[in-house]
């Protein structure tokens, strides 16, 4: 019995601190993507916007209370997918033209032009960010 209780007491030093190690990990890669997303524009601003706006009369969009529309697409992890509209590579600069001219990238496509300055749109694309 004591030679289990000397083997375990190693074992469970080294599995808290590869757990300690890994929430430090974890806790750089939030710090890098809050990074990451600010440089886009303000997520919190971005919210409050699609509120306003509307965009839940279309869209099913996590987060914003009364956001489930079935017009368009639901944007639940929209910033890990490989498109928008099916023909932009999704990147936050695409996602600003997206949300700003979406009637010039597909012409006749439900998404209305809604007349968003480039930093509203910037404030849009970085709450999108968030959904991964």
């Amino acid at each position: 019995m004591p030679k289990l209780r000397s083997i375990a007491a190693p074992a469970a030093r080294l599995l808290a601190v590869a757990l300690f190690v890994a929430g430090l990990a974890a806790g750089a890669a939030a710090a890098d993507q809050a990074d990451a997303i600010a440089a886009i524009g303000n997520a919190d601003h971005g919210k409050d916007l699609i509120a306003r706006v509307g965009c839940g009369a279309c869209h099913v969009i996590p987060g914003i209370i009364g956001a489930d529309g079935m017009v368009g697409p639901p944007l639940d992890h929209i910033a890990s997918r490989g498109f928008l509209a099916g023909m932009l590579h999704n990147s936050p600069d695409n996602m600003v033209t997206w949300l700003r001219h979406p009637q010039q990238i597909v012409p006749g496509n439900a998404m209305p032009d809604l007349g968003l300055s480039e930093a509203d749109a910037r404030d849009i694309a970085a709450y999108l960010e968030t959904l991964k």
